[in-house]
């Protein structure tokens, strides 16, 4: 009977302390929530608030009991942000799509096929990543500037269509597979690109989608090249909508109008993470192998 006693104790004690560290857990998670999630709290009161009531806050408030959609209205009306937003879909759908081309024939390329010199060629490849990014962004411009492209959307685009971190990601999850894969594919006659499209892509697809996602918010977020590369409104981007309510609509004080802006464009990449959030995370933790 003691030994009973003791052992039920033992038990008891130990979802005692199982119960405490998952209390734990959840205040540390709910306090981090709370931090990452304020700012888009704040985002969204701030578009909601006019300008006189949100210039006369000395101290920041954190309601406000007269919300307003004015500053939408606003954000739509002083600056063409409409067609700033349809430019930078175009500006995304066709620079993921090229370099979705690129980096899946380049990390196919590295990671099955046999060519004098392939091992030397990627690692020149890497290291690229050493460069930084300033002096990439200059070199860009000249040679953008030279080919005339400035103020196009080819302009835009051909500096972004190719990424050596997502060639190395994506090659490395192709070498998990098995390369017994690859060999009965050839001598069943299967062609390279066949292999590629019927066996590699669906195979690492959560690690694609993954790549495709990051680069769609690479793009939506791009604020350095467009500005540098474009000062003709009819290329301008989101981003460059921002920075026009800010310095030309409305001066550099209405701030609720630019979180209205800000808010209408975060919607999409919002939407489009709720949506593939599973997948992201497959594509993060998960390596190129299914079962």
């Amino acid at each position: 009977m003691d030994q009973n006693n003791s052992y039920e104790k033992i038990e008891q004690s130990a979802r005692t302390r199982r119960r405490i560290r998952l209390g734990v857990t959840y205040v540390l998670l709910s306090l981090w929530a709370l931090v990452v999630l304020f700012p888009f709290y704040w985002m969204i009161l701030t578009s909601v608030k006019t300008y006189s009531a949100y210039n006369s806050e000395y101290v920041p408030k954190l309601y406000t009991t007269a919300p307003t959609l004015q500053n939408y209205v606003d954000a739509f009306t002083a600056v063409p942000l409409a067609k700033y937003f349809m430019n930078t879909l175009i500006f995304t759908v066709i620079t993921t799509g090229l370099m979705l081309a690129v980096i899946v024939l380049a990390a196919f390329a590295f990671s099955r096929l046999n060519f004098r010199g392939k091992n030397l060629l990627f690692t020149l490849f890497l290291s690229l990543m050493m460069i930084p990014n300033e002096l990439v962004i200059i070199t860009n411009f000249v040679t953008i500037t030279n080919w005339g492209l400035r103020n196009t959307f080819l302009g835009l685009i051909l500096p972004s269509v190719t990424s050596i971190f997502y060639i190395y990601l994506l090659k490395e999850n192709f070498e998990q597979i098995p390369d017994e894969l690859y060999k009965a594919a050839k001598i069943d006659g299967t062609s390279d690109l066949k292999y590629l499209w019927k066996v590699m892509i669906p195979i690492c697809r959560p690690t694609i989608i993954t790549i495709i996602i990051l680069k769609v918010i690479e793009c939506w977020n791009s604020y350095v090249w467009p500005r540098l590369i474009t000062d003709d409104a009819a290329y301008f981007l989101v981003s460059n909508g921002i920075q026009e309510i800010r310095e030309n609509g409305f001066g550099r004080e209405n701030i609720p109008a630019m979180m209205a802006a800000v808010v209408v464009i975060s919607i999409p990449l919002i939407i489009l993470f709720l949506i593939f959030h599973k997948k992201i995370m497959a594509g993060v933790s998960r390596g190129g192998t299914k079962g």
